[in-house]
This record gives structure tokens, sequence and C-alpha cells, in this order.
């Protein structure tokens, strides 16, 4: 089955939640806006992941024509019980040529015509958005203008898990497809949480961030 490339989660602009990760202990790679798609984010990658937090800074453009059926702007504008602020981005496997595991529509903004997205069709904004890319992030290998910080200070290297928290998920629901195939956890909860484990949580520790953001760390 596929990897999970990255992850995202809707927050206020300008992320402010991101200043609670790096006195945790990450350092924070390069931000990045997503010409006409109206959104920006604040980025940490790990040896094998990334972490996106994610907002709309032109509701124009994230209301367009182009971004319309994304419903980032729903994500974003009405995060809280009856919507979900997160995203999951798989990719293959190493040495695999996997399809994409669920079916989809082909996201390729006119904007950003290096981007080939599969977005899952036919999912409600209850789930999370579930992606597809045939490539994922730049690897470490990568020329140097293309590498983002990887070692923090924190110890963490690794994302091994995701486990998603939702208080209206379905059995028939994308995720819980996604849960029965071994790509993330998934469990039904009061609120949308976000829990990650790192390299197998073999220390039993673990930290929330809320109210911050509606994330936990195990490691």
């Amino acid at each position: 089955m596929p990897a999970v490339d990255h992850v995202f989660i809707c927050t206020t602009i300008g992320a402010p939640g991101a200043e609670r990760l790096r006195q945790f202990g990450l350092v924070e790679g390069s931000p990045n806006r997503h010409p006409g798609q109206g959104t920006a984010c604040r980025r940490f990658f790990f040896r094998n992941a990334m972490l996106e937090l994610l907002w709309v800074h032109d509701a124009v453009e994230a209301r367009g024509d182009q971004t319309r059926r994304t419903m980032l702007w729903e994500r974003w504008s009405k995060a809280g019980r009856a919507t979900s602020p997160f995203g999951i981005i798989l990719r293959p496997s190493p040495a695999t040529e996997e399809a994409c595991p669920f079916p989809f529509w082909l996201y390729r903004p006119a904007s950003m015509p290096e981007l080939a997205l599969h977005i899952a069709d036919g999912i409600g904004p209850e789930e999370p958005m579930w992606c597809y890319m045939e490539t994922g992030r730049a690897p470490a290998d990568a020329p140097l203008e293309r590498r983002q910080p990887l070692e923090h200070p924190s110890g963490l290297r690794e994302m091994t898990g995701v486990r998603i928290v939702s208080p209206l998920l379905e059995e028939t629901s994308l995720t819980h497809a996604m849960t029965r195939a071994g790509v993330v956890d998934s469990n039904t909860g009061p609120e949308h949480l976000l829990e990650l484990q790192f390299d197998g949580g073999g220390q039993a520790k673990s930290m929330d961030f809320r109210p911050d953001l509606p994330l936990i760390f195990n490691w």
C-alpha cells in the first residue's frame, strides 16, 4: 500500500501554532505559497514525511474556479465538529508502482503546472481530504536549493504512524477503508484530532499541542 508523504492541518492565518512546534524542538523548513490556489503554509520536514500547517491567504482564489472543487475553502473556513481540518497525502511505497488506492479526480492547476494531485472523489468534508501523488517530496539527497532541515533538537526522525480521530466517521468512509488497508489508524472521538507517531513510539512519550493545534505527538 502507499505510504504517507505528508499531512496538513488547516490553521488560523499565519499558523501561530507553529511556534509551539518550534518550542518543542522542531526546526521549521521554508514556508510556501500555492499560486492561484489561495493558500499558504508553514512546514516541518522529517526523514520520510512532512507536517504542513495550511491557511487561506486569498479567499477569492480559494473560492475560484480553479480551486473550488478541492473544498479547501470549506475545510479552512468551517473547521470544527462537522468539517475535518486535515489532509492526508500519500505516495507510492519505495520500489513499487502502485496505483492510487481510491477513486479520484486529477487536480492539475494551470497556476502550478508541476503539480498533479489525485484527490479522492465523492468524500465529504467530515473526513480528511485524501490525496495521492505519484512523486513525493524532495529526497534528502536532492540539490541543496531543494533540501529542507531534517535534524531536530527534539530528536524526532521519522513519522511511523498516523491516527485520525473524527466525531462523524462512518464505517463506509474512505478513512476507515484506509485504516483497514493499514495506511493509517482511525477512531471516533468527540473532536477532530491528529496523532502522529515518530520513530516507532519506543520512548513511550507524548506531547499534546492543544488548544493551539489539534495535534498530539507520540514518540
